[in-house]
């Protein structure tokens, strides 16, 4: 990841973030990291907020380890 790609990064774009849980968030099977998909709400100096499908997602600047803007998803297909 680009040291300074968060701090360039507008709201309202689109990107994916890799990020470490913490310990008492880890998964069943003991994930360390999970992703977040989605739109860029807000950027400060320790957080990052991202809103995903599922919804808003607080990500600790510190716990990031990739980060990268994304295209805009396709076009849904419709039912036919």
């Amino acid at each position: 990841m680009s040291p300074d790609f968060l701090s360039t990064i507008q709201v309202g774009a689109r990107v994916v973030i890799r990020y470490r849980l913490a310990p008492d968030e880890r998964g069943n099977a003991g994930e360390q990291f999970t992703d977040a998909l989605g739109h860029v709400r807000s950027v400060t100096e320790t957080q990052v907020l991202i809103e995903t499908r599922g919804g808003l997602v607080h990500i600790d600047r510190a716990g990031i380890t990739h980060a990268k803007a994304v295209p805009p998803p396709p076009p849904r297909r419709q039912r036919g």
